[in-house]
C-alpha cells in the first residue's frame, strides 16, 4: 500500500491530541504521597487567580484538590515542588462519582475567586513571628498588612479574610510589663499605640482596641472571614465583654483598674467564650481563666496531642472544610493563649479540635450575623513553646505540617464560601 505523505504526521497529531484530552485533569493529592501539602494550597490560591476553578475533594485522600490540566499548572507544580497526578477526564469523573455516592464521608466543593487576605499586624517590628503570615508566604499566597489606622478609616470591606496577629486587644500590651517593660521595642510599641490612640481621639490604648475589636465585629457580622490565633483569640473576647470597663492597672493607663470589674462583664458580646474570670494581677502574664495555662498543664510535650475531628462532608461542609488533614492526631503547641478550657466555651460554638485528657478546645469555629470566625489556640504549629526573640520556623523544614494546614484551610474556605451564597 502507498503511503500517503504527511499522513503519518496528521495520525501523530491526532494521537497526542487525544491524549491530552484524555489527560483532561490535575489532582493534587493532599494524604500522606504529597511531598510539599503546604505548597499545594498556595497553588490551589494560584490557579484561582489565573480564573481556573478548583474542586476541593472534601475526605478524599485528605482533603485534594483537582481542576482542569493546563500546561502553566503543570509546570508550577514542578516549580514549587508539588506532587501531582495528571487524569483522564473517565478518571476525574469517577473520582466525583465516588465521591457523590450517599454511602460516603465525601463531598467536592467548588472553588471560584481567591479571596483577598488582611492580616493584621502592627508596621513597627516585635520580637516575635506569626504563624499565619509564616506560611502566607512560604505557600506563595498574597496579603496585605493593614493595622488600627486602616480598620477605623473603614477599610475593612476591600478583604475577604482578616487573620488577627498575635495581638493583646484589652490594652494591657501583652502583660509583658513584669518582663519587659524597659525593653526598648515594649517602648517603642506604648509610644506608637499611645500616638495611635491620640489620633483617633481616644485617651487611653484600651480604649482604642475597643473601637477596633468592635469594627472587626461589624466586619464579621457583614459577612467577613475571620481567624485568629494566641493572645489574639481570648483577649479580643475580654475586651468586648469589658466595654465600658477598666480593667487595665495604671502602669498600662495613668489609673487604677475598676475593683469591680469581674461584675461588670457583658458575656453576650463575645464571640466564643462566657462565664470567665480576668486575672486582675498586671505583673501576670495572663489575661484570665481562658487559657490552660502552660504552666499548671500536667502534661510534657512527647504526651501532648491535640485531636481534629471528622465531620459530615454532604451535610457540614464548613467544619468539613477547616478540618482538611492527612493527620488527625497533630502535635500541640503552646502560646501565650494555648488552650481553652471547655467550660468556659459557649455552648453554640463548634469545637473542631480538642486536647481531650485536659478537656481543652483547641481549635473552635462560629457564626455571627453573615459571617464566620474560627479560633486556634497556640503560637507557633511546629515549635512547642517558642518564646519571644526566638528565630522563626523554617517551614522548608516542615513542608507537611499538620498544624499548619489547619491555618491553610481557613485561607481558602472564603473561596468556597462565596460560591455558597451565590447559588
Amino acid at each position: 500500500m502507498r503511503s500517503v505523505p504527511g499522513l503519518s504526521a496528521v495520525i501523530y497529531v491526532c494521537m497526542c491530541f487525544s491524549g491530552f484530552v484524555q489527560a483532561s485533569s490535575l489532582l493534587l493529592p493532599m494524604d500522606a504521597s504529597q511531598k510539599n501539602h503546604l505548597k499545594a494550597y498556595g497553588l490551589a490560591y494560584w490557579t484561582l487567580g489565573k480564573g481556573v476553578e478548583v474542586n476541593w475533594l472534601l475526605n478524599y485522600r485528605g482533603g485534594s484538590f483537582m481542576t482542569d490540566y493546563r500546561k502553566e499548572i503543570e509546570t508550577e507544580c514542578m516549580i514549587r515542588g508539588i506532587s501531582y497526578e495528571v487524569i483522564s477526564d473517565a478518571e476525574s469523573m469517577s473520582i466525583l462519582e465516588e465521591i457523590a455516592r450517599p454511602d460516603v464521608n465525601m463531598d467536592a466543593v467548588k472553588l471560584e475567586v481567591p479571596p483577598k487576605i488582611a492580616v493584621y499586624s502592627p508596621k513597627s517590628k516585635m520580637p516575635w513571628d506569626d504563624a499565619v503570615t509564616m506560611v502566607l508566604t512560604y505557600a506563595e499566597i498574597p496579603y496585605t498588612v493593614i493595622y488600627d489606622d486602616e480598620i477605623l478609616f473603614g477599610e475593612m470591606p476591600k478583604y475577604d479574610w482578616l487573620h488577627l496577629h498575635h495581638e493583646d486587644f484589652t490594652g494591657q500590651y501583652g502583660k509583658f510589663y513584669a518582663s519587659y517593660f524597659n525593653m526598648p521595642w515594649y517602648k517603642a510599641q506604648v509610644s506608637e499605640y499611645e500616638a495611635t490612640a491620640a489620633r483617633h481621639g481616644f485617651s487611653k490604648v484600651s480604649q482604642l482596641k475597643l473601637a477596633v475589636a468592635k469594627k472587626i465585629k461589624e466586619y464579621v457580622i457583614g459577612g467577613g472571614f475571620l481567624f485568629a490565633m494566641c493572645s489574639a483569640t481570648d483577649s479580643y473576647d475580654i475586651a468586648l465583654a469589658a466595654e465600658g470597663v477598666d480593667i487595665c492597672e495604671s502602669m498600662y493607663d495613668g489609673d487604677p483598674a475598676d475593683r469591680s470589674m469581674q461584675s461588670k462583664l457583658d458575656f453576650k458580646k463575645t464571640f466564643a467564650f462566657h462565664q470567665f474570670a480576668l486575672v486582675a494581677n498586671p505583673y501576670e502574664y495572663e489575661y484570665s481563666n481562658i487559657d490552660n495555662d502552660p504552666r499548671s498543664r500536667p502534661i510534657t510535650e512527647n504526651d501532648d496531642f491535640f485531636t481534629v475531628f471528622q465531620f459530615s462532608a454532604k451535610w457540614d461542609p464548613i467544619p468539613t472544610m477547616l478540618t482538611q488533614n492527612h493527620e488527625t492526631t497533630i502535635k500541640n503547641f503552646l502560646g501565650q493563649t494555648t488552650c481553652y478550657k471547655k467550660p468556659l466555651v459557649k455552648p453554640e460554638v463548634l469545637i473542631m479540635g480538642q486536647q481531650k485528657s485536659l478537656q481543652e478546645a483547641k481549635y473552635i469555629h462560629g457564626t455571627q450575623g453573615k459571617g464566620t470566625w474560627t479560633f486556634y489556640g497556640g503560637h507557633d504549629p511546629e515549635d512547642y513553646q517558642h518564646i519571644v526573640g526566638e528565630d522563626p520556623t523554617d517551614l522548608n523544614l516542615h513542608p507537611n505540617s499538620p498544624g499548619y494546614r489547619l491555618i491553610l484551610n481557613n485561607i481558602l474556605f472564603p473561596a468556597a464560601k462565596k460560591k455558597k451564597q451565590k447559588t
